[in-house]
């Protein structure tokens, strides 16, 4: 399996713009530029696409972890907080803020180990090399 996105850029760092598109076309010549990635723009961002892909992978990887366990997940919501440093412009960590809703037959603590082996196993989390933490509030 392959998944494409495509990337066009014109123009200075600073004064130029570009497009995003993805083979979904959910991004569909979607922009981006110096001001939506470092500064306030509208648009969206590499960094920010990052944070994304890694909470719907982590929740999608929580949710499936407790089916196979013979559990039926509610709720699962989480956010995605990418640290950039922008001096050595570099990615510093990615911390999840997973919240659920309670579910029948699974304790507090047993919800924690499956969103644990979530963060350390879910496709995204094992493409990046950035320390990850994790929060989890559960039948909240």
């Amino acid at each position: 399996m392959k998944r494409t996105a495509n990337a066009h850029w014109n123009g200075t760092l600073k004064d130029g713009k570009g497009e995003l598109t993805t083979q979904s076309t959910t991004l569909n010549k979607t922009q981006y530029s110096f001001k939506t990635r470092f500064e306030e723009g509208v648009g969206t961002n590499p960094e920010e696409l990052i944070a994304a892909a890694h909470a719907g992978c982590f929740t999608m990887a929580v949710g499936a972890a407790l089916s196979q366990q013979g559990f039926t997940p509610g709720d699962l919501t989480t956010d995605a907080i990418l640290d950039l440093d922008m001096a050595a412009l570099s990615i510093t960590g990615i911390h999840l803020e997973l919240k659920a809703s309670q579910i029948e037959g699974v304790s507090e603590e047993q919800f924690k180990t499956v969103a644990e082996e979530a963060k350390k196993n879910c496709i995204i989390s094992k493409a990046l090399s950035v320390p990850f933490t994790l929060n989890v509030t559960y039948g909240a």
